[in-house]
């Protein structure tokens, strides 16, 4: 893919990533956060599994399968987003960004934990730079805000369900993944509302531009360009690009809620991005190798 296609798309993508931390904060004033994340991912679901469907991609035709889906969307919707909405009640868009994003660095250590897997010296670094930039970030903190640990409990769930879906992702088709994943997470939500909070949600028309706008373009038709382009171009290369995502959150915040742009904030979200940006290196030389390995064994 030529690069006059390949960065508006990744800027875009990024852009819906990052920007939708500040939309949510928005969205807090209308609904309840875990009712809000759970409507913005159950209709988002029910659109694609439709859209999947009527395209007749390959579902699971195992129960096994089916709950390893499950399983995924627990985390990956249920987990990571509603960790998310629930952080963004007492801490600001651009420290929920900083924090969620900072999920790379913790695949490395889960994956070094959980799975044996061998990293490089300098994505041990990408590590400890991104370890530090959180410290700085919220180094300033006059109080601690139960939102910080949402916030950190987003990149968990998040580094655990990258793990999942790198382990079983392969018997799934992608797109049918992304689909069920967020049908389920949602669901998974509602349940979670009904149980741990009392669940409101305003009607009018700012309240429903926003869920349409977390459901369509931030969940749809991010996730269809993000799929896109890791099956046309280099994974290794488009996973790099993930540190703009945090930069486009705390700009958004900065621009649409007046968040404080401290010079704790800045240059902590600097070493974080540096952080990532070592650890997804890892991508593209692990793949290479492989392929070194697969050539050699033939």
């Amino acid at each position: 893919m030529n690069n006059y296609k390949f960065i508006p798309l990744v800027l875009l993508t990024t852009f819906l990533m990052g920007s939708s931390f500040a939309i949510v904060k928005i969205g807090l004033s209308y609904s309840s956060p875990i009712l809000l994340a759970a409507l913005r991912f159950t209709l988002a679901g029910i659109i694609m599994s439709i859209i999947v469907s009527v395209l007749k991609r390959p579902h699971p035709i195992t129960k096994k399968s089916w709950i390893r889906m499950v399983i995924i969307g627990a985390c990956q919707t249920a987990g990571v987003m509603g960790c998310i909405f629930l952080s963004l009640r007492t801490i600001t868009a651009s420290e929920s960004s900083i924090l969620t994003f900072t999920n790379p660095l913790l695949v490395i250590v889960f994956g070094t934990v959980f799975t044996k897997i061998r990293y490089r010296l300098y994505q041990w670094i990408g590590v400890l730079l991104g370890l530090l930039g959180v410290v700085i970030t919220m180094g300033t903190q006059l109080q601690f805000e139960i939102g910080i640990v949402f916030g950190i409990l987003s990149a968990v769930f998040w580094a655990i369900a990258t793990l999942l879906a790198n382990k079983w992702g392969a018997t799934f088709d992608t797109w049918v993944l992304s689909a069920y994943q967020m049908l389920f997470g949602g669901l998974l939500l509602l349940l979670a509302s009904y149980l741990f909070e009392k669940p409101f949600f305003t009607f009018n028309g700012q309240s429903l531009f926003i869920l349409f706008w977390l459901s369509m373009m931030s969940s749809i038709v991010q996730f269809a360009i993000w799929y896109y382009l890791l099956q046309k171009g280099d994974p290794g290369k488009t996973s790099a690009y993930l540190f703009l995502a945090p930069f486009f959150g705390v700009l958004t915040g900065w621009l649409l809620l007046g968040d404080h742009l401290y010079p704790s904030l800045i240059i902590g979200g600097l070493f974080i991005i540096i952080g990532i940006y070592l650890v997804n290196r890892k991508f593209q030389h692990l793949k290479q190798e492989n392929a070194s390995i697969e050539i050699q064994n033939r």
